[in-house]
């Protein structure tokens, strides 16, 4: 699989990345077939956060890694943390929370569930609005320092955000996490929009797209296959006929399936993109695998861009 270069560092990761949040759906035996199934689809990226499955699906992936012929070499394993759901009223989010004591807490847990000794990199999973960036670079410095986490970034931050961050950081901040796909277009509209007035020429990330190009940050596409905020897969999905005749078009021409094809349309974006998909079943692992190593052409990639019920000016 192509692999691309994470932020500004000599390492690099697959271009197609397995996110882990519907783990805990699984039983071990399954957990260990899929993480398999990802390696020999030459995925070597995991991510995952604390709350996905409330924690179970971090304890069914430390299962199911201890179980199968992996090795820790195998995968750069990532999570994210910061959000803080009580167990008290049902896991309802009441807060973010970016303290010192609150993030080494958080990733001894995530060390302790996924049964590793380190994290390849941490993102802080979305903005606190009471974030003290020196308090966060206390605790990115002891967590590097102790040897927990190697690499740091960020998910769902704006520009402004980034900066202030780092600001308090001694770290170079490597990723952003940002929903992007062939139905979540935001950020690449208002560029196709400027100087206009219509809904499409606001800019709602402050330029995320761009900052992370000029800044060298990776960005890691999540939800590639779903409509709204993880409303549903727009795949297959008779809401959306437009844009899967157009990706049946391509997948049809290049032999793979529709996912690979959207798959294929994130990265071939110029940002540095990596896509994270969710699913679970082996079948569709290696089907979405194959988007990294197609390749579609400035019309290929506009028509599809189109067929989402995008237009041009």
């Amino acid at each position: 699989m192509r692999q691309i270069k994470i932020g500004n560092t000599n390492f690099t990761g697959s271009a197609i990345a397995l996110g882990i949040m519907r783990m805990n759906k699984l039983s071990v035996d399954e957990a260990v077939k899929t993480l398999e199934t990802a390696h020999e689809a030459e995925i070597n990226y995991i991510d995952s956060a604390d709350i996905y499955g409330h924690g179970k699906s971090e304890e069914v992936f430390g299962a199911a890694f201890q179980k199968s012929a992996l090795t820790r070499d195998d995968f750069y394993i990532q999570s994210k943390t910061g959000i803080y759901e009580n167990p008290k009223l049902d896991y309802k989010t009441t807060r973010y929370d970016f303290s010192k004591k609150y993030l080494i807490n958080a990733v001894d847990g995530i060390l302790s569930r996924m049964k590793i000794d380190y994290l390849d990199s941490l993102l802080l999973h979305r903005p606190d609005a009471l974030m003290d960036p020196a308090e966060v670079g206390a605790a990115f410095d002891e967590l590097q320092r102790d040897g927990k986490v190697r690499h740091f970034g960020v998910s769902n931050f704006n520009p402004m955000q980034v900066d202030l961050l780092q600001s308090g950081v001694s770290q170079r901040l490597l990723i952003n996490q940002l929903q992007l796909s062939v139905m979540h277009t935001g950020p690449i509209d208002f560029n196709i929009h400027t100087n206009m007035t219509d809904a499409r020429s606001i800019d709602h990330d402050r330029g995320v797209l761009d900052y992370s190009r000029l800044h060298n940050m990776t960005v890691q596409a999540w939800s590639p296959f779903q409509y709204g905020q993880i409303e549903g897969n727009f795949i297959g999905n008779p809401k959306f006929p437009e844009v899967n005749k157009a990706l049946q078009k391509v997948a049809d021409q290049k032999g793979v399936s529709k996912n690979a094809v959207a798959a294929a349309w994130i990265l071939r974006h110029p940002a540095n993109t990596q896509v994270i998909i969710g699913t679970m079943t082996p079948a569709h692992i290696i089907d979405s695998a194959k988007g990294a190593d197609i390749s579609l052409t400035a019309q290929e990639w506009y028509d599809i861009y189109l067929a989402a019920g995008n237009d041009l000016p």
